[in-house]
């Protein structure tokens, strides 16, 4: 399949909290990190989404925000993939951040050019990428 999301997931579902209206699926990917998603109800099941299914998940880089230095710092946003930046693409406008995370995957961020100087990003320095559960698509292979 060819999407023009610029970060896919492979993994499994790890776990399925069942709500009213939306479900909450856990994802597991390499290196040990998870993925949290919101979908409904009936695409949990047109899905077959269970614990051991094999799965993806799709975020575009515009959904995707950067932190350095947070370790401490509480916020709402449920996905958090902790890496290295790989590398930061300058625009006009807006830089492309390529950050590294554990086990060979990637997460593309896009920043302003103002973010990026005041985060620092550099190539090899510690950054978080984090996205809502909201802005995850969810699928299946078949």
């Amino acid at each position: 399949m060819k999407t023009s999301a610029r970060n896919q997931f492979a993994g499994k579902v790890a776990a399925v909290r069942r709500g009213a209206v939306n479900d909450e699926i856990e994802l597991a990917i390499a290196g040990n990190q998870r993925i949290i998603a919101t979908v409904t109800r009936e695409s949990t099941e047109n899905l077959g989404l269970a614990p051991g299914r094999e799965a993806f998940a799709l975020v575009k880089a515009s959904s995707v925000f950067l932190m350095v230095d947070g370790d401490t710092a509480k916020l709402s946003t449920r996905n958090r993939l902790a890496g290295k930046v790989a590398r930061v693409e300058p625009g006009a406008v807006n830089a492309e951040v390529l950050v590294e995370l554990p086990g060979g995957g990637t997460v593309a961020a896009i920043v302003t050019i103002d973010s990026a100087n005041k985060l620092d990003l550099r190539p090899g320095e510690p950054v978080t990428a984090l996205f809502k559960a909201s802005s995850v698509i969810v699928g299946t292979s078949d």
